[in-house]
């Protein structure tokens, strides 16, 4: 095979905080971003989202946009306090109803809705209740869940839980680099992830329960990928273990969130790692977490080389003058080729690679036009190197591309322009780069010209 398969999904990916705006309006209730950018130094230029893209009020124009570039498929988000205010009890139909004709908006354009569940707007009034510190955050996510899919599963097929916990457990509750802005102890913030892994397999249940039809469902983590510099066989299993390795005592690892949803229980050298840090972990934890998934779905943007010395020992490459994003991520293609590799070998499910993409120096030029090279030769790198995984044998499903157009960039504010499409913040437009007409051709090829 040397071309994607027929079925292959060519998306676009955003999230409600990063794109809606509306903070305050239509029901709305405070999310934890809100309360986090309320206080003053937290976010680089002091910005919100409160306006963000304004997508609440300007969708309709954002679908047809969407449809012009050839997109096939928009992975977007359902902001928890549009619907729950309070996170939990009255519903708030005005918010129902935004999805509802967001979706309806969408399907009409030919464009197929996958929803994230939580991209990590969580409802400030369950935060004064504890957040995911609080045990109960597993239920009131999973009555959350049941709710948005009784409500858009007779419409939407493709379906993900938690949108990288890694960042909003590690960057949120023990760094406090991300909302809700907190610094706790390592054992706390193993409770909170382990909570937040019941509330994606109580959500799977209920959702499973739920919906009007056959649906998919998987969870969205960060993808932390090593890969080998060449074929050699030593090389190849030392970067496959050094990619499912957990070795600090902080979130950022694949395996202790996958391999409970996927394998059904936490992995050893986390457990010995972290055994004076442990959560409590009832019986029948591991049951409920452990539930039938059909997809992986990964953010992936960078990966860590690794090559063997002298004396035949793997070890990590310094990259001495390699590209770089204005995130300052390395330039690394290959992690489209071995992180699906390796994730479709432990786990056996289609991959999705959910996001991937890159912040640059954008700006309209005199011209009026959006000149991006750097955006597009960083695609079709890395689209090469997924290819390539799918030639190998990895059930590779879909791609989407991180964003559709700039947004709010959580701590970064707005400025980190990883879109698309160019948005002046000032004014709303929006003006499609360079890369969105090339990426419409991809499209169009099936990746033919890549």
């Amino acid at each position: 095979m040397t071309k994607f398969k027929d079925e292959f999904v060519w998306g676009t990916a955003a999230s409600s905080y990063q794109m809606e705006g509306g903070a305050m309006d239509q029901g709305r209730g405070d999310s934890v971003w809100d309360m986090f950018c309320r206080q003053p130094g937290l976010v680089r230029d002091g910005s919100s989202g409160m306006v963000a893209c304004d997508h609440l009020n300007r969708y309709q124009d954002d679908v047809k946009m969407m449809a012009d570039l050839g997109i096939q498929a928009y992975r977007l988000s359902v902001a928890w306090p549009r619907i729950f205010p309070h996170g939990t009890g009255t519903v708030n139909q005005q918010g129902l109803d935004f999805y509802d004709r967001l979706i309806d908006s969408l399907l009409a354009a030919n464009i197929d809705p996958w929803i994230t569940l939580f991209h990590w707007d969580f409802p400030t009034a369950l935060y004064d209740q504890g957040g995911w510190r609080n045990r109960d955050s597993a239920d009131w996510f999973a009555d959350y869940a049941q709710l948005i899919t009784e409500k858009f599963s007779d419409r939407v097929k493709n379906w993900f839980t938690l949108n990288e916990p890694q960042c909003f457990l590690g960057l949120g509750h023990q760094t406090a680099d991300h909302a809700p802005g907190l610094k706790m102890t390592f054992e706390k913030v193993l409770q909170a992830s382990h909570h937040s892994l019941l509330a994606h397999g109580k959500a799977v249940q209920a959702m499973r329960a739920s919906a009007k039809g056959t649906i998919n469902i998987g969870a969205a983590p960060v993808g932390l990928v090593t890969y080998p510099v060449n074929d050699d066989p030593r090389l190849v299993e030392a970067a496959r273990a050094a990619t499912f390795d957990i070795k600090n005592l902080d979130c950022f690892s694949n395996t202790w969130y996958a391999d409970p949803m996927l394998k059904g229980g936490y992995p050893e050298d986390g457990l010995k790692l972290f055994e004076q840090f442990l959560p409590d972990i009832r019986t029948g934890d591991m049951e409920i977490i452990h539930q039938p998934l059909d997809m992986y779905g990964v953010n992936i943007y960078s990966g860590t080389p690794l090559q063997l010395n002298d004396a035949g020992e793997p070890e990590v490459v310094n990259l001495v003058g390699c590209g770089r994003t204005t995130m300052d991520w390395n330039v690394t293609p290959e992690c489209l080729l071995w992180g699906p590799k390796f994730f479709y070998e432990r786990y056996g499910l289609p991959v999705v690679v959910t996001e991937n993409g890159l912040a640059s120096c954008d700006w309209v030029h005199a011209d009026g036009e959006v000149a991006d090279p750097g955006r597009i030769d960083y695609v079709r790198h890395h689209l090469q190197n997924l290819r390539q995984a799918a030639n190998n044998g990895v059930d590779v499903a879909g791609y989407f591309y991180w964003s559709i157009m700039d947004n709010f960039e959580w701590a970064h504010g707005y400025q980190q322009r990883f879109g698309l499409v160019h948005v002046d913040f000032d004014t709303q437009k929006r003006t499609p780069k360079q890369s969105a007409y090339w990426y419409r051709d991809v499209i169009n090829s099936s990746g033919d010209i890549l």
